[in-house]
């Protein structure tokens, strides 16, 4: 283990990187944010013209803090440091974009964030097994470690795009993000996984409440693709980590399905050419302010409720 800090209580160092990562993204973002590019407004979302002007692209602030923040005040490893430097890499090619005159097409982005969930897959099968946890049957079971690996990329892949897509309101994907690590660092508590990860998760979270503390409605800059890639691949770690990778579904569930559904309708009519859900907007986000009227604070609110609702139902199973 590699500690930066040396012979101070570990107990005291974790709780001043804490306040570090919070304050720091807080004066970062607020020093920093007039150097970033301007949002153009998203042409196809409700009420996107909205966004016009704002700073975009605030993901690579509260990342890199977060990051700062990991070396200096966490118990580094091999493992860890590799899992820090994808991180920055999602983001860096989420800033890019957003910094570009001309947005990178889909299949780009697409191809890049399956290479880094390649990588993620091959690191983690390289320090940790290939079993996969049952946490609300405490069961496990051992797969193949190649099987393990693609269903590893599948979950890091989708975990990158739903995010991505569900960021469309100002605080809903930095807030549906602290809930499901939270409510991921709760389980790892509970099943007594010790991991330097963990702490991580705080940092992470800390930095994204920092961040919040400007994009909550009504927002003075955004995340873009920076944040919200960045965010993606660091749920699917985190849950990879836990080693019960289809606690996904439950620990993130409102972020499948707000973000997940438009991937899934855009696939099936752009390769298949089937038409699914004619009625429905997509990201559901777009739905409910479209169709049913719902302001800002009310989509945040509201989806912020029932991931509250699911997690809290999930870690009671896992507790009995």
């Amino acid at each position: 283990m590699i500690h930066l800090l040396g012979t101070i209580e570990y107990a005291v160092i974790a709780f001043l990187g804490i306040l570090f990562a919070f304050m720091a993204t807080c004066i970062a973002i607020a020093k920093l944010n007039k150097y970033l590019p301007k949002d153009l407004g998203r042409q196809y979302a409700h009420d996107g013209t909205l966004s016009a002007g704002k700073p975009r692209g605030a993901g690579i602030i509260f990342v890199l803090v977060f990051v700062a923040s990991a070396l200096l005040f966490g118990k580094m490893n091999i493992e860890l440091g590799i899992y820090l430097i994808l991180v920055v890499v999602e983001m860096l090619t989420g800033f890019f974009d957003d910094a570009a005159e001309k947005p990178w097409g889909e299949y780009l982005k697409g191809f890049l964030d399956l290479a880094v969930a390649v990588v993620v897959a091959l690191v983690y099968l390289h320090y940790n097994s290939s079993t996969i946890q049952f946490a609300i049957f405490g069961t496990s079971v051992t797969i193949p470690p190649v099987l393990f690996g693609v269903l590893t990329i599948i979950l890091v892949w989708a975990s990158i795009n739903v995010t991505n897509c569900s960021d469309g309101v100002d605080g809903l994907s930095g807030t549906l993000t602290i809930i499901s690590l939270m409510t991921i660092f709760v389980l790892d508590n509970l099943l007594g996984v010790e991991d330097n990860f963990q702490y991580c998760i705080l940092l992470f979270c800390v930095c994204l409440l920092g961040y919040l503390w400007y994009n909550a409605t009504p927002s003075k800059l955004l995340m873009g693709d920076a944040g919200s890639r960045a965010m993606g691949i660091f749920i699917a770690i985190a849950v990879l980590k836990l080693h019960s990778p289809f606690m996904y579904l439950l620990v993130a569930a409102v972020l499948i399905v707000d973000g997940g559904l438009g991937l899934i309708k855009v696939s099936l009519l752009r390769f298949l050419k089937i038409h699914i859900l004619k009625n429905v907007t997509t990201p559901i986000h777009d739905h409910v302010r479209k169709k049913l009227g719902w302001s800002n604070a009310q989509v945040v609110f509201r989806f912020a409720i029932i991931q509250i609702v699911i997690s809290c139902a999930a870690v009671y199973l896992v507790m009995i």
